[in-house]
């Protein structure tokens, strides 16, 4: 049945990943919304919120505020709070609120700006779309707006996009990819709004999600800065065992599933299918691949894919418990909201 969830709870939606790729960046990010968004974003959503502290606000809109569209208001709060509190930049992050009443976010920038003397972001999210949406929307943003001057390229240095805990479900996983890529820069995780700014000296950039790969053609297209895409953190997520002649299911984010995919072929597998619920670029997808939408259309999947092994968050498994195979359970924290990624 369309839109049923039995098993699955709704998945992190647009504005939250937003706010997952600038919460470190050192700005006030303002959700325009009443507070329930902005609850269910540090409520849920940011693992980092109890352990990492970031400048979050409501604009906490009233009826008749998002009624008469009243932005004189949320410009006026904000400029109270830009004065109070030692920032590089803001960033008004939609909701559903101003989606359906349409707000005009340029018109906001530009009238906080003429009042603050620190950069005003805007990012359209709708609170209708997916979190990798509104995360390729704030990488592109923070790019256009940030990394604006050429500069000279330092060899080692390595940007790193996709890098938040929506895309990695691991918070550590910008210290881990710095491990194994000297020189990384993750942007989202373990960085500043500095290495923003410096983003034209990297040698080049590897995107290990979806939702960075616009950005990095952007940063192509500007500085010439070439990219790669590939998750340097996959193999570390398959255990040692033997996968000769397996035909295999992956469930994860794009970027991810596709280099599990290389990994278990060399390994032996005899076929890997990857599924998604979240972004699926045809650019990055082959021949079989396939873009989830109900929890029916991964349970037909499943029952008729004749596979041998299923690898993905283990919330998943509740699914399809005739599934007579074997599993690999791999947290998706937008899918389960867990971390341990085991389904328990």
């Amino acid at each position: 049945m369309r839109g049923l969830r039995k098993y699955l709870t709704p998945f992190a939606p647009d504005q939250s990943g937003a706010v997952s790729v600038l919460y470190e960046l050192g700005g006030i990010l303002v959700i325009c919304d009443a507070g329930g968004c902005t609850g269910n974003i540090c409520g849920f959503d940011e693992p980092r919120w109890h352990t990492c502290r970031s400048a979050v606000f409501s604009a906490g809109l009233r009826d008749m505020d998002a009624i008469l569209g009243r932005d004189d208001k949320l410009v006026a709060e904000l400029v109270d709070a830009g004065k109070k509190l030692d920032t590089k930049f803001a960033c008004i992050v939609g909701t559903p609120v101003p989606s359906v009443i349409g707000t005009d976010y340029r018109a906001l920038r530009r009238m906080a700006e003429k009042q603050l003397d620190f950069p005003i972001l805007t990012v359209d999210t709708t609170g209708m779309e997916l979190y990798d949406i509104g995360a390729e929307k704030a990488y592109l943003e923070l790019m256009r707006r940030f990394a604006k001057e050429q500069l000279p390229v330092e060899p080692g240095r390595v940007g790193v996009l996709g890098v938040n805990p929506l895309d990695m479900s691991d918070l550590r996983a910008a210290e881990k990819i710095k491990e194994k890529i000297p020189g990384a820069i993750c942007y989202g995780m373990g960085s500043t709004l500095e290495d923003v700014i410096s983003a034209s000296a990297a040698e080049k950039n590897i995107v290990v999600a979806p939702d960075g790969l616009k950005a990095a053609k952007y940063l192509k297209e500007k500085f010439g800065t070439p990219y790669e895409v590939f998750d340097p953190l996959a193999a570390s997520l398959l255990p040692e065992r033997d996968y000769t002649g397996k035909r295999i299911l992956i469930i994860d984010q794009q970027v991810r599933a596709n280099t599990m995919r290389e990994i278990l072929l060399e390994r032996g597998a005899a076929s890997v299918t990857c599924a998604t619920w979240f972004l699926q670029l045809i650019e990055l997808a082959q021949a079989g691949d396939v873009r989830l939408k109900e929890e029916d259309d991964f349970e037909e999947l499943v029952m008729r894919g004749n596979f041998d092994l299923l690898i993905g968050d283990g919330t998943l498994w509740r699914i399809v418990p005739e599934f007579a195979g074997e599993t690999i359970s791999v947290p998706q924290f937008p899918v389960s909201g867990d971390l341990g990624g085991d389904g328990k």
